[in-house]
């Protein structure tokens, strides 16, 4: 499976971003599909998952209120909306995905697909 993630851009402290992860090869229904963030510096940290049957989503604490994951299985693709950001979610956002059920869906490791990223900036 290929997997486009787009989306990013410069948005203000407190406002809301929506980024999409468009997958082509295969259907993404059948893949648990993750979000990831990494900034500057630092090491690549995961920010969110849905799972293959789209019943159960994760957050860490750091984004949980705030990002909402989704998946539209129709048009093939996962969302990662974002509402109420703040400076330190800067990062590059990447989508990633995994055959079937995985219960280390926090850890980048567990990912097989990757897609190319997409910068997020938010100003203060």
């Amino acid at each position: 499976v290929q997997l486009q993630a787009s989306g990013g851009g410069l948005v203000q402290a407190g406002g809301s971003l929506g980024l999409s992860c468009a997958a082509s090869g295969r259907s993404l229904s059948v893949y648990t599909v993750g979000w990831f963030r990494q900034a500057p510096g630092k090491e690549r940290q995961f920010v969110a998952a849905i799972s293959w049957r789209g019943g159960n989503t994760y957050y860490p604490d750091s984004v949980k209120g705030r990002f909402t994951i989704s998946r539209d299985n129709a048009k093939n693709t996962v969302y990662l909306q974002m509402n109420s950001l703040k400076p330190e979610d800067t990062a590059v956002y990447y989508c990633a995905a995994t055959p079937g059920y995985s219960g280390n869906y926090y850890y980048a490791g567990s990912y097989s697909y990757w897609g190319q990223g997409t910068l997020v900036t938010v100003s203060s």
